[in-house]
């Protein structure tokens, strides 16, 4: 019994590290018990639109070295989602290290890179799955919460999610995010 409750222990604490991957800087601004205001500075991002489902592995073959300078780069966190012009869109940020000139160019013609400018975003965190309901309760939960404190919203609604497939839904850190006018 001993030897089972070790095991699964250990399994628990590796599925539910991150790996140590980088994250998006940002500086938290304002902050109560439901929602953080945070300052980001400008952010290079690869994006994809999401069609059935496919923007995951578009994203993960550009880091896994299929972009024409067969460069592999490391994961980073968040990989983020939402709708533009009617689009579900995915992204990964790009390391710190990279910039404009030196971020290796897609191969595949559907995988962009651009910079999200620098701005004031409102998130809730969440753990669990990150599925529609979870993400859908939340986004109440922050829409509500703006109103409440006239903060103006200036984007649709962001998915935001910082851990594997494989981490354990209670061990996941997920957001709500939009970006806003202060």
């Amino acid at each position: 019994m001993k030897k089972i409750l070790l095991i699964l222990l250990s399994v628990l604490t590796l599925s539910s590290q991150t790996m140590a991957y980088e994250e998006a800087n940002y500086e938290v601004i304002k902050e109560n018990r439901n929602y953080e205001i945070r300052k980001y500075p400008d952010r290079l991002v690869i994006e994809t639109n999401s069609i059935e489902g496919n923007g995951f592995r578009k994203l993960f073959n550009y880091i896994s070295g299929n972009n024409k300078e067969n460069e592999e780069i490391k994961m980073t966190v968040p990989v983020t989602q939402e709708n533009k012009n009617g689009n579900m869109t995915m992204q990964f940020y790009l390391p710190s290290k990279f910039n404009e000139d030196n971020a290796p160019k897609p191969i595949n013609l559907e995988v962009k890179i651009l910079t999200i400018e620098a701005g004031y975003y409102a998130v809730v965190k969440y753990s669990g799955r990150s599925s529609d309901k979870n993400f859908l309760e939340n986004k109440e939960i922050l829409d509500n919460e703006l109103e409440q404190d006239n903060i103006r919203v200036l984007s649709p609604p962001i998915r935001a999610s910082y851990n594997s497939p494989f981490t354990l839904p209670m061990l996941k850190r997920n957001e709500v995010m939009y970006r806003v006018d202060l």
